[in-house]
Formats: structure tokens, sequence, C-alpha cells
């Protein structure tokens, strides 16, 4: 059914492409992880109150929301790394402006909105770009490794950026780690530059936005394991964000002890998500979807250990375990679309993967407030974590989801098989589409290829909101 790799040498395999990948998303996750605890204190330093911090946090959602489809098209239209890279310069330009407002004085609320909007944009343009170039830069022998490696840099550079930029708040201001963002951004887009896209065969002329958007469409519905796993993490995802967002802290400041027993608990989960890519470093499970959904199941149980709620030790066990279930999901799932999607479509599925997984994230959040006025905390708690156990039974009745395996090099494939500049010698696969039973969730993932944004993978916790993010929020934003 699977098997164990225990030998595992990184430079047998990871190419110059993937190479700048992995170190550029560790310089951005670095630096947008503090951003992320700068800009909440930037607000509140200039009198703002949790109503403030909300708005900021939705200014930088919303055109994500808007743009996502369009920069799907528009990655696999033009160059990936170009799209990268203004992405990135984008990044980069209004994080400055962001540090230079707060460092210079008082900055008004409807600036700080208008920054974050901005770089909301830019993710939503550099997600699917991101995961596409990802997944064009490994075979697909070694996808699954390249993968997890990815997503455990990824993960430990956020973990390192969160702590390191919440002692940098405290002790020389937001404004400064703001600085330190906009510098990381530069810094990556520098290295994405030099990315070889040479691999990549050239798009035909003709055709315009909307029919390569019907195209992508056509792809994500042709599939019923991609779109039912994406119609799934809609739903996890924005109960997991309502559960984590709202009632986490309001549970944390009444029972638990406040805000540190709360960072301790995130603490754990991110630890669980470096612990799981690193065993999917490890591990290939052969039915790759059925594995995969099988350990979102475990996602359920931050809900009801809030619910009760468990003390400090058993709430962070818990979200320790769903950390390392949702790195599994997560590689499992970028792995079956590297398997299954053309490379000429794979940021078009992407957009769509990560548009289905977050669409729901800003109507779960409000709506919480009232949901728990109207049935209690605990209540909402424990329907939280009976949805996430649900629809994850529901997706198990799509036959392609339980029956969709790992092909070997040898075997034919729909998706892009191509080493590209991965550093290992194989024969490309076929480019076309192929609607064979094989489970795998909505665009690619990723990260961040997550988050992206993408992927790459999809992590549903509150550590998954950094601009760069790409495996992580729902099938695709695992970014």
């Amino acid at each position: 059914m699977s098997r164990f790799h225990p030998r595992f040498s990184p430079t047998h395999w990871a190419g110059r492409n993937y190479s700048l990948l992995t170190a550029a998303t560790v310089i951005t996750n670095l630096g947008s992880h503090g951003a992320l605890i700068a800009a909440a204190f930037a607000v509140i330093e200039t009198g703002g109150d949790s109503g403030d911090v909300g708005l900021v946090a939705a200014a930088r959602t919303l055109p994500l929301v808007l743009f996502l489809l369009i920069g799907g098209a528009v990655a696999d239209r033009l160059p990936r790394h170009r799209v990268m890279v203004a992405a990135n310069a984008l990044n980069c330009l209004s994080q400055a402006a962001f540090a230079v407002l707060v460092l210079g004085g008082e900055p008004v609320l409807w600036q700080m909105m208008a920054l974050t909007a901005l770089g909301g944009t830019g993710q939503a343009f550099f997600n699917p770009a991101s995961e596409g170039m990802l997944m064009s830069s490994v075979s697909r022998e070694q996808a699954g490794r390249a993968f997890a490696f990815y997503r455990m840099a990824m993960h430990g550079a956020g973990i390192g950026g969160a702590a390191l930029g919440g002692a940098l708040v405290a002790a020389l201001g937001p404004g400064w780690v703001l600085a330190v963002d906009a510098a990381a951004f530069a810094l990556a887009g520098a290295l994405r530059a030099f990315l070889d896209v040479g691999h990549i065969p050239r798009r035909p002329p003709g055709g315009g936005m909307l029919r390569d958007l019907l195209d992508g469409w056509r792809e994500f519905t042709g599939r019923s394991w991609l779109w039912s796993i994406v119609a799934q993490f809609s739903v996890v995802v924005a109960v997991i964000g309502a559960a984590e967002a709202v009632y986490g802290p309001m549970v944390a400041r009444d029972e638990l002890g406040g805000a540190g027993p709360w960072g301790l608990v995130l603490g754990a989960f991110g630890a669980g998500t470096v612990a799981g890519a690193f065993l999917m470093m490890r591990w290939k499970p052969r039915r790759l979807l059925l594995a995969g959904t099988l350990c979102v199941f475990p996602l359920a149980l931050p809900s009801a250990a809030l619910a009760v709620p468990l003390p400090i030790p058993g709430l962070a066990s818990v979200m320790f375990a769903s950390g390392v279930a949702i790195e599994v999901f997560g590689v499992a799932w970028i792995t079956a679309l590297h398997q299954e999607i053309p490379e000429e479509k794979f940021s078009r599925v992407s957009a769509y993967d990560w548009f289905g997984s977050i669409a729901m994230v800003p109507l779960a959040t409000a709506l919480a407030g009232p949901v728990e006025g109207a049935v209690g905390r605990s209540t909402a708690l424990w329907a939280c974590a009976a949805l996430v156990v649900l629809v994850t039974a529901a997706v198990l009745f799509v036959p392609e989801v339980r029956t969709l395996t790992r092909r070997s090099t040898t075997e034919g494939a729909g998706g892009a098989g191509s080493a590209g500049d991965a550093g290992v010698t194989e024969a490309p696969a076929p480019t076309g589409s192929v609607k064979t039973a094989e489970p795998g969730k909505a665009a690619e993932a990723p990260p961040p290829v997550p988050a992206p944004t993408t992927a790459p993978a999809k992590a549903p916790a509150l550590a998954a909101n950094s601009l760069e993010d790409v495996p992580d929020p729902g099938p695709a934003a695992t970014s």
C-alpha cells in the first residue's frame, strides 16, 4: 500500500529552479509572518481596536478572492517567473510604503487598508504562478519528497519569522519589521528573476482571458476528485477559520489564561506541520487522496478540544496532531495535482482551488459571533467539529478519491511529469488531460507552494495567513 524511504539526500534531486524557489520562499516567510504581527500592532498603536485590526485583515483578503482567477489565467499565459517577480515588487513597494507611514508618524486607517489591499492583490497573482512554477520544477519520481521538503522549509521559516517578528516588534516597533519584510520581498524577487522557464512549452498564440478561464473551469469541473475535494475544503477551511480565529482566542481569554497559552497552542500546530512535512519526505502512500482525505478527520479535534475545553497540554497535543495531519494531506494533494493536471493549466487550476477553498472564510468568520450568541460557544464549536467530519466522510463516497493511485515514472500521466530543472533525468510525460481514477484536491497547491499562497498545500489554521504561504488553507491554500 505504501512504503518508507529511509535515506534522503536533497542534493541528489534538488535542481536550480527548485533550490531558488525554496530559498526565496524561506526568505519571504521569515519576513511576512513577522509583518502580520507588525501590521496588527501598527493599527493598535494608532488607537485602533479589534474592529480596525479586522478591517485591515479583510482589506488583504478581499482582493485576494477577487483577483485569484485572473491571476491564474495570467500565470498560464505569461512566463510564471515574471508574474512572481512583478507580484513580489508590488508587495515590496506596498510594505515599504506601510513602513514609511508607521515610522514617519500617524498612519490613517484607510491608508493602511489600501496598502494591505495592494499586498493581497500581489498575492492573488503570485500564488497560482508560484504553485505552477514549483510543480513544473520537479520530476514525478521525486515530486512527493520535493513538495514535502519545500513545505517543511516554508513552515519552519514561518514559525521562526513569527517568533523573530514578535521580538522585533517589542524591541524596535512595528515600522522596522514592515521595512524588513519589504527588503525580504525585494531579495526573494531578485532570486526568482533567475528562474529558468525554458523547459515549459510555449503556448500557441490566440485566445483571450475569458477563454483561458473557461478552459481552466472545464479542467476543474471535469475531474470529480478535484471539485469534490475543493468543495469539501470550502467548508473545512471556513469552519476551522471561525473556530481558531474567533472562538479560540475567546476560549483562551476566558478559560486558558490569555494570549500566552494561546500562542503556545498555535506554536504546537506549527511544529506539527514541520513534523508532518518531514514524515512525507519519507512516506509515499500509494493511494494519494485516500491517505490525504483520511488525515482531514483529525482537523475536527481542535474545535472539539476548545469546546470542552481541554487544558493547555491536551490542546497543544491536539493542535500538534492536526498540524501533522494537514501536512500529510497537503503533500498528497499537490502530488496528485502534479501527476494529473496538464502542465500548461497548472496555474489556472490552482487559482480555482484557492478560490474555492477560501471563498467562504469571510462569511464564516462574520457569522461566528451571531451563531455563538444564538446557540452558545460550546455548541458552535461542536458544530464546527461535526461539519469537518461530515463533509470529509461525504467526499470518500467519490470513487476517484478512494482509488486514485501514485503512478510510477514509466506509466502515462495527465499532468506534467517533466523534471525541468529538477536535476532528475526523466522522459517528459504527455501533457494531455487524463481523467483517470485519481483523487486529488482542486488546483495545484501550494504552496505556496501554498501558498499558495500554494499551496502550495492547504493549511486551515491561523498560521497560514502569510502573504506568501502557498500550501495550505483548503486544497490549495495549504501558501
